[in-house]
């Protein structure tokens, strides 16, 4: 694939274009967001250049609060007290988020770094970092067994992303701020996986390992007809 801007040249000239064609067009937008944000979601996504959050969820800036980073990974509760944590924290907390996505995604880097892990404790030893960050998705790599390196193949790697989701989810889950939301009906919280290649959403069930299309998922909310879902 060619990209437009390689260089920190052509990265320049695209702020350019920003400055001078589009922000003009959206000039009252970006003035309202000056001074304040109140995002309705936060969407906890991988750090993959490949992954577009706006693009995927067609929202304009401000809807969306932002978690990237390796894997889609939520650290438990007190077991990293760090970014994340801290950007979750203040989501729930002081932005008063409704909806929280944990989305992972198709061909994941970080989910291929895994199954090798499991197949190879000593594959990472040169990026000891990334080793140990994930350490916080090892349960869902204990959903795949008995791996040879010459028999991983792409479904291998989509399951391990789907279960990935469901655990960051469970962790998610163990922090008291969104424990406490969730209690009171305040906060919905839901796993996607996108494939990248077909340009597909899929909405991942807690409880077993199914999914629903997008279009399945919006008839569910419509007939549930709760209006903190909808």
């Amino acid at each position: 694939m060619v990209f437009h801007r390689n260089t920190l040249l052509e990265l320049l000239d695209g702020v350019h274009t920003f400055e001078s064609e589009v922000y003009p067009q959206k000039q009252e937008l970006f003035q309202s967001l000056a001074y304040d944000q109140t995002p309705p979601t936060l969407f906890i996504t991988c750090a993959d250049s490949r992954i577009s959050p706006s693009l995927i969820t067609q929202t304009e800036p401000g809807e969306l609060f932002l978690i990237r980073n390796v894997g889609n990974i939520v650290p438990a509760y007190g077991n990293m007290v760090g970014a994340v944590a801290s950007a979750i924290e203040y989501a729930v907390g002081a932005l008063k988020v409704k909806n929280i996505i944990v989305c992972g995604h198709s061909n994941c880097g970080a989910m291929s770094a895994l199954i090798n892990l499991v197949i190879d404790p000593d594959k990472l030893n040169h990026m000891p970092t990334v080793r140990r960050w994930l350490h916080n998705a090892e349960a869902a790599a204990a959903t795949i067994s008995d791996l040879r390196a010459e028999d991983v193949g792409p479904k291998d790697v989509r399951d391990l992303a789907e279960a990935n989701v469901r655990l960051q989810i469970t962790h998610l889950k163990t922090h008291p701020i969104v424990a406490k939301a969730l209690s009171r009906g305040e906060l919905n919280v839901q796993g996607w996986y996108y494939d990248i290649k077909k340009g597909r959403v899929y909405i991942l069930t807690e409880d077993a390992k199914t999914e629903h299309s997008v279009k399945e998922a919006i008839a569910i909310l419509r007939k549930n007809k709760n209006p903190n879902d909808v």
